[in-house]
């Protein structure tokens, strides 16, 4: 196989759809927003109960991944949009 075909078998197999990559931001903003306010809920109800307490590491736990996550698809959409087309 010639060095061209390879470089062209490499480069599909490593990009992401950019369709692909719009939803999965979209989907995930939208997650963002929901334990936003969700945390904002705990936040008024009674932080002495367990409950509260463990509910509130948990969403912040997967409102982090989730913004890391995002982090992630910008910095790939970002390096497709500038890789080789």
């Amino acid at each position: 196989m010639n060095d061209k075909r390879q470089k062209q078998i490499d480069d599909a197999g490593v990009s992401i759809d950019q369709k692909l990559i719009e939803n999965g931001a979209a989907q995930l903003n939208s997650e963002i927003q929901v334990l936003e306010a969700w945390l904002a809920e705990l936040d008024s109800s009674d932080n002495d109960i367990y409950e509260v307490l463990a509910a509130r590491k948990s969403y912040n736990d997967m409102l982090s991944s989730r913004k890391e996550m995002l982090s992630t698809l910008a910095k790939q959409a970002k390096l497709q949009s500038v890789g080789p087309n």
